[in-house]
């Protein structure tokens, strides 16, 4: 009898374990990854990139129809109002028109558009005289060129030259060089420069098609009232000699020295606020519901340039559609008793291209905790093929950017997720410190890692070919390529959302 007691005491134990690891083991998540399929994306993104979104520029009707659209399909899948009851975040954002400028030097006139240019963002209305200006060369500082030596420029007109001397570094630094336009406008207000003229070519110039926006109406500082002028204006203020230091300043750095010459600046605009908006949902976790995984593309592109539309097929509406699918795959799973341990967050953002401006207004507003966050995975152009590429197969790899920053356990995910389920060439070519492009700075995922958020940026490096053109359109999208790419991202996600430990945060970010 104890023999017969033992022996069904086993069987129950047996029976309970095994129903324990049935019910503990973990999901296969294959059979949602292949609801990615290149026809569902092909159908969002003939919408997303069609005429009727207008290449939906930020805080435009195009946008808005756009983000429309992916609210309905966020709800039409089941995914829970990301932003206290709503799918949208709002943040302002400000439109300037130029009312009335002008330009004239020692009582000659010059028109807008013509003759010069105004950099309506910066500059604020006002009406300036100035007896004199300060020629500084070429305008540039650093380590071992000062085109200010010996000069006082505090509430004084600058003239500043186009380019740099010969053989010097044109290609450090980039946008923020201290030889580029807006490394030298960054200077002259360091040095407390009233307004600046900077001689520039491609005059005359077509009156801009849109207003200027921007999200800084608010500043801790102002920008001396700036403007871009032809050679015209340019010898109306120095005569001769301007043609003679032209040709000087083309190998050499130029002594500063004051130039006498009557100056009206005249600067006008009007400032209306509007909004733009980031559209976000999500799906519960379950025993880890306190903490998130972030998945984020960005929807906005560059609108229309007169009848002219810019359709943003690769850019971003890949990563965009990719989204709408990654989130339904997690619906599906949801829908069958398979969530998530962890919440995600499925954002796409608008203004990226004017300045990451939705990321950066969601990383200082955001409706999830950043601390409680183990990860964003960002997805910016994974449509296409990069044409600069040579080695390896081109229709199977993916840029991978920022897995090596921020977090240790980044890699090791990555690359053990692709190895089991999608064994495609992760390219690690962006992660280099020395990128000329700095492409890790240059998308939505740098406004979570600067609150000290893990990443990782899918993109196909697609920097050539349709990149910023009207040709950028939904026929020309690898769509077997795109579902692959999308399918990567799903099942990093879904390791990240139900392994057991939020990732490590060991890493010090290096914001350069």
């Amino acid at each position: 009898m104890l023999r017969l007691i033992s022996m069904i005491v086993l069987l129950i134990c047996s029976a309970t374990l095994s129903a324990q690891k049935k019910k503990t083991a973990a999901p296969d998540p294959k059979k949602y990854a292949t609801s990615i399929t290149p026809e569902d994306l092909s159908r969002h993104l003939y919408i997303v990139a069609g005429a009727e979104m207008e290449g939906r520029e930020t805080a435009t009707e195009g946008q808005r129809k756009a983000a429309a659209y992916i609210e309905n399909h966020f709800r039409s899948i089941g995914l829970l109002p990301g932003n206290n009851g709503s799918f949208q975040q709002s943040y302002p954002v400000y439109k300037d028109e130029i009312g009335n400028a002008s330009i004239s030097v020692n009582g000659k006139s010059f028109t807008v558009h013509n003759d010069f240019s105004p950099l309506a963002n910066w500059n604020n209305t006002a009406t300036q005289y100035f007896s004199e200006a300060v020629f500084v060369g070429h305008g540039i500082v650093d380590k071992e060129v000062n085109d200010y030596a010996g000069q006082q420029v505090t509430g004084k007109l600058v003239f500043i030259l186009d380019g740099a001397p010969a053989g010097y570094k044109p290609s450090a630094g980039g946008f923020r060089s201290p030889a580029s336009w807006y490394g030298k406008l960054q200077t002259a207000k360091s040095k407390g420069a009233a307004a600046v003229v900077m001689v520039a070519n491609g005059f005359p110039r077509k009156a801009p098609t849109e207003a200027t926006m921007h999200v800084d109406l608010y500043k801790a500082e102002l920008y001396p009232n700036s403007y871009f002028i032809s050679e015209q204006i340019a010898q109306a203020m120095l005569g001769e000699a301007f043609s003679q230091l032209k040709e000087a300043g083309k190998s050499k750095s130029l002594s500063p020295q004051i130039i006498q010459s009557n100056v009206k600046l005249v600067f006008e605009k009007k400032t209306m606020e509007i909004s733009s908006s980031n559209v976000l949902g999500y799906i519960p976790g379950s025993d880890k519901s306190d903490e998130w995984l972030i998945i984020t593309a960005h929807y906005d592109h560059l609108g229309k340039r007169g009848d002219v539309i810019y359709y943003g097929a690769d850019d971003d509406g890949s990563g965009t559609v990719g989204v709408l699918e990654i989130a339904e795959a997690f619906s599906k799973a949801k829908a069958d008793g398979k969530g998530p341990r962890r919440n995600i967050l499925f954002m796409t953002v608008s203004g990226e291209e004017k300045g990451l401006w939705g990321s950066e207004y969601f990383s200082n507003h955001p409706t999830v905790p950043m601390d409680k966050t183990t990860a964003d995975l960002n997805i910016d152009m994974i449509g296409r093929v990069d044409t600069e590429r040579t080695l390896g197969d081109t229709l199977n790899y993916v840029y991978v950017v920022g897995d090596d920053k921020l977090s240790s356990d980044l890699k090791p995910i990555s690359e053990a997720v692709n190895k089991k389920y999608i064994n495609m060439t992760l390219d690690y070519k962006f992660n280099d410190p020395k990128d000329p492009n700095r492409i890790y700075y240059r998308s939505d995922h740098y406004n979570f890692a600067s609150k000290g958020v893990p990443i990782i940026f899918y993109y196909d490096g697609m920097l050539q070919s349709d990149y910023h053109k009207p040709t950028d359109t939904p026929d020309k999208i690898y769509y077997s390529l795109l579902s692959k790419r999308a399918q990567l991202v799903f099942y990093t996600a879904w390791e990240m959302a139900n392994r057991d430990e939020k990732l490590k945060r060991d890493i010090p970010l290096n914001q350069e």
